[in-house]
């Protein structure tokens, strides 16, 4: 059952709303994702939205018109095996979902399961359900681990965070790279690209939590579910009007909360 994890404050007025699910958010947390969540909220809270958020998990359905953003983290082998059993059912709704322009993102093995298939570290390939067409490979007694630092021009950003992966990402040719790699190893090591934006889906193998360190990235998701849902020309604060408070202790505490639950 569909069950809502955080929301803000019921006492407090907000301008606007926004509605969150969190996909498998009981299985998939291996590293720190509810830092993203936390993350998410803070942003969201500054931009005067309130914000709620649902796991969404193993039997339960998920409706498009139901949510304004997805956040499907990353886990194991195991549960990862398991979250791709359970998907297929969901598969129409998430793809529309995305045809929609909404807003989704997708970190480590919520990237891979996205896409047309990845291969475990053992060989064993397992099917994405393929709303989006990159596909993930194995390697052996390798794995991509250490900090990474990239760039996406078309938003003329650099992002940072850590990488801990063993696949191999390969992106289709309708699909961007979040950013090129300026140190670091990437989807694959063999192409300079590291995550995937795809319409309004944003994926990465960032770690760390990836919102905690880029804090313009959470800005950028907000406010383009905030004006997919209330209009294009709605006025927003300013990334520098709101994150000023990067230098404040309140956001240093959410930061060093997120971080910490990495």
């Amino acid at each position: 059952m569909v069950y809502r994890t955080i929301e803000s404050p019921s006492d407090k007025a907000f301008r606007y709303e926004l509605k969150v699910a969190h996909l498998y958010g009981d299985l998939l947390n291996t590293y720190g994702d509810n830092g993203n969540i936390l993350m998410l909220k803070y942003v969201g809270e500054k931009l005067d939205a309130k914000m709620s958020f649902d796991v969404v998990s193993l039997g339960d359905s998920f409706n498009a018109d139901d949510y304004d953003i997805v956040f499907f983290g990353g886990g194991q082998d195991y549960e990862q095996a398991i979250v791709a059993k359970d998907l297929p059912p969901k598969a129409k709704e998430i793809d529309r979902f995305i045809q929609e322009d909404k807003v989704l993102l997708a970190i480590c093995g919520g990237f891979q399961l996205l896409g047309q298939y990845y291969v475990q570290a053992n060989g064993e390939k397992i099917d994405g359900i393929g709303v989006m067409n990159h596909y993930t490979l194995n390697q052996k007694n390798n794995r991509f681990i250490g900090d990474i630092k990239i760039h996406n021009e078309e938003f003329d950003e650099t992002y940072y965070g850590f990488e801990n992966h063993q696949g191999r990402t390969f992106l289709s040719e309708e699909e961007k790279p979040l950013g090129k790699v300026v140190y670091g190893h990437g989807n694959n090591k063999e192409d300079g690209t590291e995550g995937v934006h795809y319409k309004n889906v944003y994926g990465s193998y960032f770690h760390g939590p990836i919102l905690s360190r880029n804090a313009k990235l959470a800005y950028r998701l907000l406010t383009t579910a905030l004006k997919n849902k209330y209009g294009q020309d709605m006025a927003l604060k300013a990334y520098d009007d709101i994150l000023s408070l990067e230098k404040s202790e309140e956001y240093l505490d959410v930061k060093n909360k997120a971080d910490f639950k990495a």
